[in-house]
């Protein structure tokens, strides 16, 4: 198995494991003393939508291959296995909220995107809506059904890898989350705090 193809079976291994969080109501990432942040609401009826077309399809596919039993079978699996993802999708937009602790921003959208942000490379916070995103270097576009709400300029650049392995910094970060001021808020207070901790005593002379 070639190392893309590992990563993509990760990929949907994770897919999977966010259903069964999605029914147990349990959130992956979140240590306590954490605030979460979802962002799947944004999203949610475009994949209820598909996951319902892709039932109805099978029904459909259902009677049309009523005759011919393997291919029948073989299409069952493959429509089966489509709105299991989807709604694994789903899931994981779900279950894997952006998180903020002490130190960090962790940025994601579903089992495809997980970065941290360390606070102190974080230059600014602004709440913006933006419903177009040109791909640019150094940027990354976490929009949820085409839209994102805050935008973040980074101090210094963070590594971003992607479901397929590929690596690029980016300086510009914008996301998309349900309670854009709020995130904005808490993000503002960690910059403050960590801005003014007081620097640590120097070690006495020997």
């Amino acid at each position: 198995m070639t190392g893309a193809l590992r990563l993509l079976a990760g990929h949907e291994l994770r897919m999977l494991g966010s259903l069964g969080r999605w029914v147990a109501r349990r959130r992956h990432g979140v240590p306590a003393g954490a605030s979460a942040f979802g962002y799947a609401r944004g999203q949610a009826a475009m994949m209820y939508g598909f996951a319902f077309v892709c039932v109805v399809e099978s029904v459909g596919m259902a009677v049309l291959l009523r005759d011919h039993p393997v291919l029948h079978r073989v299409v069952l699996a493959l429509d089966v296995y489509t709105v299991v993802m989807v709604l694994g999708l789903q899931a994981a937009a779900v279950t894997r909220p952006h998180v903020v602790t002490a130190d960090a921003l962790r940025v994601r959208r579903g089992a495809q995107v997980d970065l941290w942000i360390p606070v102190d490379r974080i230059a600014a916070v602004r709440r913006e809506n933006r419903y177009t995103h040109t791909p640019c270097d150094g940027e990354l576009n976490l929009d949820v059904g085409a839209r994102t709400s805050i935008t973040l300029e980074l101090a210094e650049p963070v590594r971003h890898v992607t479901v397929l392995g590929r690596a690029k910094d980016v300086r510009v970060v914008r996301l998309h989350a349900e309670e854009p001021e709020r995130l904005a808020r808490t993000l503002r207070a960690r910059l403050t705090r960590a801005r003014t901790a007081p620097s640590p005593a120097p070690d006495p002379p020997a």
